[in-house]
This record gives C-alpha cells, sequence and structure tokens, in this order.
C-alpha cells in the first residue's frame, strides 16, 4: 500500500479506531470533515467529532473494526469488514451485551486527510441492547 495514499489514510484512521486514539484520529481528519453514520445522520467538523468518538468509545470500550476488503478509486476509498464491540452503560463488559454487525465504510481522502467518513452498518444489534437496559 503506496504511503500517504488514500487507501493508507483510510487504514490509518481505522487503525486509530481500533487503538481508540483521538489524536491520531483528528489528526488524520481534514478541519470540515463530516462523519454521516447508517441512519444518515452528520456531524462535521474535528471538536464535534472529537466528543462524539469520545462518547462511543465510553459507550463501546471495546469497539474495533476488521477490514477484510478495501476498493480504493481516486479519492475514494470503501472498506468492507465487520464491526463489533460490548455496549456498556457503566464500564463493565458484560458477555450478552456483545455485538457484531457487518459493515462498509465509504472515506473521502483530499490531501492525506479524510474529507467524509461515510458508515453504512446494520446497527440494530447494539440498538436492542440499549433498548433493553444494556
Amino acid at each position: 500500500m503506496e504511503a500517504n495514499s488514500p487507501k493508507s489514510t483510510a487504514h490509518s484512521f481505522v487503525n486509530a479506531i481500533n487503538r481508540h486514539n483521538l489524536d491520531t484520529l483528528l489528526a488524520l481528519m481534514s478541519p470540515s470533515h463530516c462523519m454521516i453514520d447508517a441512519l444518515g445522520n452528520r456531524l462535521e467538523g474535528r471538536e464535534n467529532l472529537r466528543s462524539a468518538w469520545e462518547g462511543y468509545f465510553r459507550m463501546v470500550p471495546d469497539y474495533e473494526v476488521t477490514i477484510e476488503e478495501t476498493i480504493s478509486s481516486g479519492p475514494a476509498v470503501v472498506m468492507l469488514g465487520i464491526a463489533r464491540g460490548t455496549y456498556t452503560r457503566d464500564g463493565q463488559l458484560h458477555p450478552e451485551n456483545r455485538w457484531q454487525t457487518p459493515l462498509a465504510v465509504r472515506a473521502r481522502v483530499k490531501d492525506g486527510l479524510l474529507e467524509e467518513w461515510r458508515i453504512y452498518a446494520d446497527n440494530e444489534p447494539m440498538r436492542r441492547l440499549m433498548a433493553n437496559g444494556g
């Protein structure tokens, strides 16, 4: 994989997610970075994303992404794989609150930074846990 290519930038972002490394996540985002979740909700700007990722890592402290396939064309990178983790309200990891779901992400990279991170995943497994009090 060519260094500083859109593909390597997208994979570096996934690696930072898996390490829960907020500083690296933010460093890989453009100032106008936009994240769009599977329901079409948009969140823009590094500081807003800092808060969102901090909250998500508290809610799913063992969150991880496994990429199985990557397709890259120009500034666009599509990654297919699995997202998994354990939902928690109190910081305790209970096995019955573990979930996993197929994942597709489309990243758009410009000048070595992520402009957009669009998630296509069925979050129903985690929504069910949240609704049941997890």
